[in-house]
């Protein structure tokens, strides 16, 4: 509804609907579940009215034949909204794991948007006070001489699955859990193509030269303001260099090697909520194994 986001009147209609919801994030980006099962603690109208009538809120769309809103909460005001509903605090990793697909993503958006909002709370060309527009979805300078407007920011990374033959390249971050392998992945410089991006990070990170790069999926990443752009990869050869500032440890798994690692419990793998599972589970689906279900048979 990017179109209504400037009818203030109408926005303010659609904030007093009785069966609009408001999905409350406190400071640090939590959001509030309910107390006695996984599901988001959604503010109604009433309350808010009533309670959090002073804080703006961010308009996320409609859907569902109702009208979504973000409303961010200092710490007395998340402490409120505790203590009226009981509620209790998740964050959108763990949202991720647990949460429907809709609320999840409602979630991401949401604190996605609000990271930007407290972001840009001056301008980045003249560094006058910011105003809040367009129902959370702009930030204009509030300097008369230029009146800048900004938008909200995306910062694109690009993750990837690296095959060769009969195995796939994975690498381990240092503070990861033991025995943790995932896909290689890191931001897009100024000037990359994607695909340039995944060339020059997988060299960077494992000193493995890639010849072919195909698209797979993208996934929002909202940790603070990411989208994921997930490829799998031919490699030239399977020569790996380390750099000291980037692996821990980069390994060539065969799936023979997955499977194993994984019965045994000295190979983990990333959780499903991440576009990396999904890069393994495809790569591993396309010879013939599934990854739900050898993490299924591991945990047992």
């Amino acid at each position: 509804m990017s179109e209504r986001r400037d009818d203030r009147l109408w926005v303010e209609e659609m904030e007093a609907r009785p069966d609009s919801r408001f999905l409350v994030l406190d400071a640090e980006g939590r959001a509030f579940v309910l107390a006695e099962s996984d599901a988001p603690q959604w503010m109604s109208p009433a309350m808010r009215a009533e309670r959090f009538g002073d804080i703006p809120s961010t308009f996320l769309g409609l859907a569902a034949g109702r009208a979504w809103f973000a409303l961010v909460v200092d710490e007395a005001q998340a402490e409120l909204f505790v203590s009226l509903t009981g509620a209790r605090r998740m964050s959108l990793r763990e949202a991720g794991l647990i949460l429907d697909a809709f609320d999840a993503g409602l979630f991401a958006y949401a604190k996605g948007i609000a990271h930007w909002q407290r972001q840009t709370r001056f301008c980045s060309q003249c560094g006058a006070p910011t105003l809040v527009v367009a129902s959370g979805h702009r930030v204009q300078c509030t300097n008369p001489d230029g009146a800048h407007m900004h938008f909200p920011r995306t910062d694109a990374a690009i993750i990837v699955i690296v095959e060769d033959g009969d195995a796939c390249l994975l690498g381990r971050q240092r503070g990861w859990p033991p025995g943790r392998y995932s896909t290689l992945a890191g931001f897009i410089e100024p000037g990359e193509s994607l695909e340039d991006a995944v060339r020059r990070e997988v060299r960077e990170e494992s000193g493995v030269e890639v010849l072919h790069a195909t698209y797979h999926s993208s996934q929002p990443w909202p940790l603070p303001a990411s989208l994921m752009v997930g490829f799998t990869a031919t490699a030239k050869t399977r020569e790996i260099h380390l750099r000291d500032d980037e692996l821990e440890d980069a390994r060539w798994f065969t799936v023979d090697d997955i499977v194993q690692g994984m019965a045994s419990g000295t190979l983990g793998v990333p959780p499903p909520l991440s576009v990396s599972y999904r890069l393994i589970e495809h790569w591993l689906g396309v010879r013939g194994v599934d990854l739900d279900e050898l993490v299924a048979s591991s945990a047992r």
